[in-house]
């Protein structure tokens, strides 16, 4: 609440506890990140990896890719810099992950709460789609004791993982040693098997599949309908992602334009920058046993050879706006990418059928007053930039051609429709969920949406109702911050050479060592532990706030908080009076009367020297430990228990 003074809010039995822990509430499959970050401060590698592993199939790669929302909603963001949240995730999984090619510790690792309590032999289920949503689906039921088939259309699995992501930014074996470690769990996997071409959805049911899950993606790309778009050279962003990442590239020439502000956009433009067929020469050499530098040194002199390649990413969105990650952005600068922000693209020019430049012109707002995407341009600053390649990296579509009348899913606005709860689509026994039916989101949004879409499959064919119960509860903190812990800078995980990088398809980013790790490990501020303030013994000495290093303690008079129409009254309920005696009162006389204690949370550095000082240990450190779990509930009974 806000009272005109403070922001304010009253600590409630749970919620509040749990928001605080922002790492953890921000994670869409609620990993508990504060969690395994401690452990890798204190040296407790295995415990790090199972407890990242616990809610998230696929962990290892999360490690290398997430969007990271833990991070974006950090606390120690507010202090300096957030804690490296997903490179740390990274690091556990290299040493215990499937990556490691022992999937034992994966399956055992696996938080078997968060799947539906009454398991057993079940029917078979088919999945349709070898990504994340469609291989997190199966490695949920399969454990609760569904007989999965995976449907694949490519010739081998991982969606988006393995045609979306550059491989130089995601090891494509260890995108199958994700795969590999839920089909150990006794999924089966059948690739080259396309919806509408090998198959069909009234095949699969009469085939005996008693539900079928779409997770199907976004395959195609998106082009903007400007003239010229049709010309030879032109193409969209996952068609030349697909391209590149299969070994196959599309014909690029010298100058390339990519429009487009996101991370497909530097995905694209960081993918056209490399050198992908001479690279397949320097592989070749180094099969043939003359070593990785041969194969590096004959990319690079290729690379000279080629003459210069220049890639210009067009935007309209200014630096500051820009949805990139601030890391593709500064990697891209640094291998040679020219970036140009606040420019719109109006015409695809060209010569003889053949793309030679692309005009834009400024564009002076993205966004309209009240935050709707609205661009607004100056037709008058004209700018053309030469391009023999043009590629649109600006969004994805759906196909859904295989849909045929009598499936009895429905589609709206270009996406499968279903319901955003359950993700059952208008046919009863079909389910969708991830991109296909939300639009382009996070890997780690498909997975979350994944999970709910398996328990709704099984209520639907057990006829329950599975709901997730929070458990909590508080424990003494017993913890030891690391000397110098609040000093701490964010350090990220080093990167290639510049020039190395920009000649391979060698992976950019590596991983710390373990001193570092450690290190920024222990730069974590513990929103696990709180401070538990009891006032029915505190004398109000005002000790804590003289102590407490960050300022963030005050003790405040009712003079100050009844001004807010819900301070007044839970005054007026605590003294027994009315809201009228109150406000009669002078100010002197309302801070006679008593005050509030508060904390603002944004800044606490868990130091503990507030509760140390306390005289009558009126403030202690405790741990909210808490988790969620599946429970099975009475059909008839519409509580959800925790969401």
């Amino acid at each position: 609440m806000n009272n005109g003074f403070f922001q304010v809010r009253v600590p409630d039995a749970t919620d509040y506890w749990v928001e605080m822990v922002k790492c953890r509430h921000a994670c869409p499959v609620k990993t508990d990140a504060c969690g395994y970050v401690n452990a890798i401060a204190e040296s407790r590698y295995e415990d790090a990896y199972r407890i990242a592993r616990a809610t998230n199939p696929f962990a290892s790669i999360c490690g290398r890719v997430c969007g990271a929302p833990c991070e974006a909603n950090c606390r120690r963001g507010s202090l300096d810099s957030p804690v490296s949240i997903r490179a740390l995730k990274r690091f556990v999984t290299e040493r215990f992950g499937p990556e490691t090619g022992d999937y034992a510790t994966y399956r055992d690792a696996a938080d078997k709460r968060m799947l539906p309590p009454n398991r057993g032999d079940y029917e078979r289920v088919a999945v349709v789609g070898a990504g994340v949503a469609g291989m997190t689906v199966a490695h949920d039921l399969a454990q609760v004791g569904y007989k999965v088939t995976v449907f694949e259309a490519s010739a081998k699995p991982g969606g988006m993982l393995r045609v979306g992501v550059p491989v130089f930014r995601l090891p494509r074996d260890l995108v199958q040693h994700e795969i590999d470690a839920i089909v150990s769990l006794g999924v089966e996997l059948k690739c080259n098997m396309r919806l509408g071409r090998d198959m069909t959805i009234e095949s699969l049911r009469r085939e005996g599949f008693k539900a079928i899950f779409l997770g199907i993606g976004l395959p195609k790309g998106r082009k903007l309908p400007l003239p010229g778009a049709d010309l030879d050279g032109v193409y969209d962003g996952m068609d030349f992602l697909r391209a590149f990442n299969e070994g196959e590239p599309l014909p690029l020439g010298r100058k390339i334009v990519v429009i487009g502000g996101g991370n497909v956009a530097y995905d694209v433009a960081r993918s056209a920058i490399r050198p992908v067929e001479l690279l397949k020469r320097g592989e070749a050499l180094e099969e043939m046993g003359r070593g990785e530098q041969v194969a590096f040194d004959v990319a690079r002199s290729a690379l000279r050879l080629s003459g210069d390649k220049e890639v210009h990413v067009v935007c309209l969105e200014s630096r500051a706006e820009m949805p990139a990650d601030e890391i593709e952005i500064i990697e891209g600068g640094e291998e040679g990418i020219h970036l140009h922000n606040r420019r719109g693209p109006r015409v695809v020019l060209g010569e003889n059928g053949k793309v030679t430049a692309l005009r834009t012109i400024a564009c002076t707002s993205v966004f309209d007053g009240e935050g709707r995407f609205n661009p607004a341009f100056d037709e008058s600053q004209v700018e053309d930039i030469p391009a023999d390649t043009l590629i649109f990296a600006i969004g994805q579509t759906s196909d859904l051609s295989f849909l045929q009348s009598g499936d009895g899913v429905e589609t709206e606005r270009g996406l499968v429709k279903v319901n955003r709860e359950t993700y059952q689509t208008t046919a009863p026994d079909v389910f969708a969920c991830g991109d296909v039916a939300h639009g382009p989101r996070l890997f780690i949004d498909a997975i979350a949406s994944a999970q709910i879409a398996a328990r709704s499959m099984h209520d639907f064919l057990r006829g329950t109702r599975t709901d997730v119960a929070l458990r909590k509860q508080w424990k003494p903190a017993v913890y030891t911050m690391a000397e110098g812990w609040n000093r701490f800078e964010r350090e990220n995980p080093p990167a290639l050479a510049t020039d190395k990088r920009a000649a391979s398809l060698e992976i950019v980013e590596v991983s710390y060592g373990e001193d570092d790790a450690r290190r920024q490990a222990a730069r974590c501020l513990r929103c696990n532990v709180d401070t538990v303030f009891d006032t029915s013994i505190c004398v109000a000495c005002n000790g804590c706030v003289d102590v407490c290093p960050e300022n963030l303690i005050r003790l405040v008079g009712l003079s100050k908080l009844v001004a807010d129409p819900q301070w007044l009254k839970t005054a007026a309920e605590g003294f027994g009076v009315e809201e009228s005696d109150l406000t009669s009162l002078s100010a002197a006389e309302l801070d006679s009367l008593g005050g509030v204690m508060m904390k603002d949370e944004t800044t606490c550095i868990r130091c503990a020297m507030c509760a140390s000082r306390c005289p009558t240990h009126a403030i202690t450190m405790k741990h909210f430990d808490f988790y969620r779990e599946c429970v099975t509930v009475p059909t008839s009974n519409s509580k959800i228990l925790y969401k």
